[in-house]
């Protein structure tokens, strides 16, 4: 069989110019390690684990042989007043890991339904304690938090909720981004300017009083927007400010989870503990798809003390703990601990901070910037053409070999965990000779 599909029509392609794509397709048939191969089995260096997500590598053998014996033992299990025991074991791997106070693991299949989920239980927190009028809630500017319409309501990316703008959540506002060109260009790590943008929350807790403000939803590192990387104090100051309000704190760490940043969560990268966060993408590796939310034990205990019905939490999905999902993030995780991919970041992440920004200089680079194994280089946009440079580096740098992630004309990295120090050598000599050939 050559691997090639013989009609293109009938896929309906997510977040792609379909007409564009199926002029000349880009084809996936197979991955290992840190390489897609296509059908004409041309290797390609993977510099985005996919979409954030395969932070281990590709079909790592441990993760496809739980899920094979998954599949085999246990293919599916409800979980509605029903479970299976690894869904309990799982949840209390996963918060062995994350920061002291986020203990209690609610499963869904994806960032998406995990932010719609975070939500959802940040009010019914807020109902069950005798406060039903905190119903509003507040996103930020270019953020990105799934396709729900609970993530786009919140969300602040413009593109993604224009056709629906008549349809979103009402209740809904915004804090500014804090993508600052003029004072934080090039910045290594954690800008130094703009804590002071935080304090906006203030603003919209004096418009609307803050009684009925819910929760504060943010990506601790923004990252499908172009990797927008937190000020520093900038999390700590908005962690300080809903405490003051009580105001329920949720932080999107699906992208930002698992290793990405250098630790093992975002959140204990910064020092700022959340009262909900969000995981998918890493959870496993995205070798099966999965989500979950967790949250602190005060939110827990009081949704199930100030229930008024006997479901305390009428929410859920048909695959919530799907026993393949949990199989391959037991697995997920046993991988992690026992490479040690987590410190692995840590330790890479100073030459790929040096790698990345010695593309400084090159054509069209206006800004760069990283934290952990995560960089943005960002382009000038063509007069009048926004996105299409980001088009074109895309597709040069795949027909070169090399997978990159472009969000409108900012490339987006974030290689899988275990790359070598040769292959971030790669990558950036890849992007530098097709910025020049674009040049």
């Amino acid at each position: 069989m050559s691997g090639l599909p013989n009609a293109l029509d009938a896929f309906f392609m997510p977040f792609t110019p379909n007409r564009r794509f199926k002029a000349k397709p880009r084809l996936l048939s197979r991955a290992e390690g840190m390489y897609y191969f296509t059908p004409a089995g041309e290797p390609v260096l993977d510099g985005t684990s996919g979409m954030w997500c395969s932070n281990a590598g590709h079909a790592r053998a441990p993760i496809v042989q739980a899920i094979a014996r998954a599949a085999a033992n246990l293919d599916f299990a409800p979980s509605f007043n029903l479970a299976h025991p690894a869904a309990f074991e799982l949840a209390a791997r996963l918060a062995g890991i994350l920061p002291e106070g986020l203990e209690h693991v609610f499963y869904c299949n994806s960032g998406s339904e995990a932010v719609d989920t975070a939500l959802k239980a940040a009010l019914a927190f807020h109902r069950a304690r005798g406060q039903p009028g905190r119903t509003r809630l507040v996103g930020r500017e270019r953020a990105y938090h799934g396709v729900g319409f609970g993530g786009i309501s919140v969300g602040g990316i413009a593109g993604n909720r224009k056709p629906f703008a008549n349809s979103l959540l009402g209740g809904v506002d915004h804090l500014p981004h804090t993508h600052d060109l003029s004072r934080n260009a090039f910045s290594k790590g954690q800008p130094r300017h703009g804590a002071e943008l935080a304090d906006a929350l203030d603003r919209l807790v004096a418009l609307h009083d803050p009684s009925t403000i819910a929760a504060v939803i943010v990506e601790p590192v923004a990252g499908s927007t172009g990797v927008l990387v937190p000020p520093i104090g900038y999390l700590e100051r908005l962690r300080t400010l809903c405490d003051a309000h009580g105001i329920l704190l949720i932080f999107d760490e699906v992208i930002t989870g698992f290793g990405r940043t250098g630790a093992a969560f975002a959140s204990q990268r910064v020092g700022v503990r959340p009262d909900i966060v969000t995981l998918a993408k890493g959870l496993t590796n995205a070798a099966v798809p999965m989500g979950a939310v967790v949250v602190s034990p005060t939110i827990y205990d009081g949704i199930l003390a100030g229930a008024d019905g006997l479901i305390e939490f009428p929410h859920g999905y048909t695959y919530s703990a799907h026993p393949l999902a949990v199989a391959a993030a037991l697995a997920t995780l046993d991988l992690y601990r026992d490479e040690g991919l987590f410190d692995r970041a840590a330790s890479l992440a100073p030459l790929w901070e040096q790698a990345v920004h010695s593309l400084r200089g090159e054509p069209y680079v206006i800004d760069i910037r990283n934290i952990g194994l995560m960089a943005a280089i960002e382009l000038a946009p063509r007069p009048g053409q926004a996105g299409e440079r980001g088009q074109d580096i895309f597709h040069a740098a795949f027909d070169s070999g090399l997978l990159i992630r472009v969000t409108g004309d900012t490339i987006a990295l974030s290689p899988p965990l275990i790359i070598t120090e040769s292959q971030i050598g790669e990558i950036v000599e890849g992007l530098r000779a097709n910025l020049r050939k674009l040049g």
